[in-house]
């Protein structure tokens, strides 16, 4: 064993490598990216790695080599189970034959998601065992349990750290090389009635699985991670996760009385138990948890099987805050409160104001052209641009105000045919990105087709999946091994699928853009534009624009129409932030008197 320093999901990484994975899969998600790329790095060829279009496929490759006896892991966040869920629910009721795991990271907050949507309700409902570290050194070992846990029941297993135990760093003890496991495919064995998920297999699936978590739940209650600590008054705290690690914290820096503390580690099956020799120590119990009442319902359910008098005080008592993280002042709030201690004898953390910056385009994005080109282009007309989850989800920021709807990815297709269908005198636009449209747009084309839509589909083509990384997708011609491979020509797609109206316009030729969008619009049935123009991230730089004072009219138009972060105000005058600004050039073709240029550089 050796120390290192490590971020969460680079710990989760190393322990999957560590514990002999074979194969995986996943899509890149804020908080849980860095999961996959770093067992890309930390792979020395052994390991088939690949970000793979979406999470069901992901789900459904992972499955397939976990039938032939491969330790598999999928990589995601909690929005993208909702993706993955069709496969997962037979899943569990098929089972595996190699350790499966399936990594969900939550987003508590939500600090990067549409929704704020507990994983551990979902283990529940798909009836699959779930682990809830809360902490990076937890989640290390955490993985190795979890694969063992998995082969011993033949079942895939959840692992559901959350964002602040994801990117958090830590301290940790580390397997060396020789203390890696070696494990080895047994290959798959062909046997229908194991793999073929028909309705009588299932019927008798499903009371060996309510069988077997009854079971597990006992045998959970014994697991080292779920854990009681003893307090001196008969009150205690139910926790998980990093909110346990936040109770923790905080009662070890108070003196004086304490109550008992529980840690759920393993919130499916329910460690019953335990969860009832902890609950006839007290009489009262707070209970601590994000997101769901997960913990506070079962400790519930708990004292009304045993008649257990105790008062269950957290969400459903309005005792603790419903949404959102349960950050370390907030604990301090609710523990204080239920414990009766005064708020100013506790450690206190003064934090300095900061400043509100929203999120905006990087300068010289390609998208804010395209919006623009667009923007301009429809001026007058009754319109709908509907958007998606991506970099281009900013486009909805003034003065561009650009995405009239964002529901997940790829639901603007069918979004603008929705409304199309209720308004047929309205423009209907639905914009999406180059990965998000491998990853869930095609099928709304081709319903778009099939069912005779009147819309135009806007591709942002900016070669990469730049909201979550940079990570390669079937359009950039390379994989996650490495390896390259046949780019898969979006255009060529579009055209396979029926549309017979497909061009190609680079954005940042503004008045050309502008022309291509009105005769395209114009057209009836489903249209697609392809902007391409790559991520001002994934180049260097042109020469930086600049301002020339003698032409400028002060109308700040090339401000008030695009609010790129390059164009600022010096000194009451339009100005060029040098640092910023890439030579895009979309500034200048905007300016009505030439005032701005590229820099002159001696």
């Amino acid at each position: 064993m050796h120390k290192e320093f490590l971020m969460g999901n680079e710990a989760i990484g190393k322990a999957a490598v560590a514990a002999g994975v074979n194969v995986v899969a996943g899509y890149p998600g804020t908080p849980s990216t860095e999961v996959l790329e770093t067992i890309a790095k930390e792979n020395d060829g052994s390991i088939y790695v690949e970000w793979s279009v979406n999470e069901k496929a992901a789900m459904e490759v992972a499955a397939g080599a976990s039938y032939s006896g491969a330790r598999t892991l999928v990589t995601m966040k909690q929005v993208g189970l909702n993706v993955a869920s069709d496969p997962l629910m037979s899943l569990e009721y098929v089972g595996v034959e190699g350790g499966m795991v399936i990594l969900v990271a939550d987003d508590p907050g939500p600090i990067s998601s549409q929704t704020e949507q507990d994983t551990r309700t979902f283990a529940e409902y798909s009836k699959v065992p779930c682990f809830d570290p809360s902490d990076a050194k937890e989640a290390y070992e955490m993985v190795f349990e979890a694969f063992e846990l998995s082969e011993k029941y033949k079942t895939p297993v959840f692992m559901r750290p959350t964002t602040r135990v994801c990117h958090s760093y830590q301290s940790i003890d580390i397997r060396d090389y020789a203390e890696y496991v070696d494990h080895r495919p047994s290959g798959f064995v062909k046997d229908s009635s194991r793999w073929v998920i028909f309705p009588r297999l299932s019927f008798a699936n499903h009371a060996k699985i309510e069988k077997r978590n009854l079971a597990l739940g006992d045998e959970l209650s014994d697991y080292a991670r779920n854990s009681i600590i003893p307090g001196t008054v008969r009150k205690g705290i139910a926790s998980q996760g990093i909110s346990y690690a936040n109770v923790k914290d905080l009662l070890a820096n108070k003196e004086g009385e304490k109550p008992s503390l529980l840690k759920i580690s393993t919130p499916f099956p329910f460690p019953e138990k335990l969860a009832l020799k902890f609950l006839q120590g007290v009489d009262e119990v707070l209970v601590i948890e994000e997101l769901d009442p997960y913990i506070e319902r079962h400790l519930l359910y708990v004292c009304g099987k045993y008649n257990l008098n105790v008062k269950i005080s957290g969400k459903l008592t309005g005792s603790v805050q419903f949404s959102g993280e349960n950050m370390p002042l907030k604990v301090q709030e609710y523990v204080s409160v239920f414990m009766g201690w005064k708020t100013e004898a506790l450690p206190s953390i003064e934090t300095p104001e900061l400043p509100v910056r929203p999120p905006v385009l990087c300068a010289g994005c390609p998208h804010r052209a395209s919006f623009y080109a667009v923007k301009r282009a429809m001026k007058g007309q009754e319109t709908i641009f509907a958007g998606d989850i991506g970099c281009y989800t900013l486009g909805n920021a003034m003065p561009l105000d650009m995405v009239d709807t964002c529901l997940c990815m790829g639901a603007g297709l069918g979004i603008a045919q929705g409304v199309g269908r209720v308004k047929p005198d309205t423009k209907c636009f639905a914009f999406v990105g180059d990965s998000t449209f491998f990853a869930s747009a095609i099928t709304g084309v081709v319903n778009a087709v099939y069912n005779q839509a009147d819309m135009t589909l806007i591709v942002l083509d900016n070669s990469t999946t730049a909201m979550t990384g940079h990570q390669p997708h079937p359009g950039t011609g390379k994989t996650m091994m490495g390896e390259f491979t046949d780019k898969i020509d979006i255009e060529s797609i579009l055209r396979g699928i029926g549309l017979e109206t497909v061009v190609r316009q680079n954005p940042f030729e503004l008045d050309a853009a502008v022309e291509v969008i009105k005769s395209v619009a114009a057209k009836p049935g489903v249209k697609a534009i392809i902007f391409e123009a790559p991520c001002a991230v994934l180049f260097k730089p042109e020469t930086p624009y600049e301002v020339d004072a003698n032409k400028c009219i002060d109308c700040r138009k090339c401000i008030r129409e695009i609010g790129c972060p390059g164009v600022v105000i010096r000194e009451g005058k339009v100005a060029i932030d040098e640092a910023l600004c890439n030579g895009c050039g979309l500034c200048a073709q905007i300016c009505p008197v030439g005032a701005l240029g590229k820099a002159v550089r001696e």
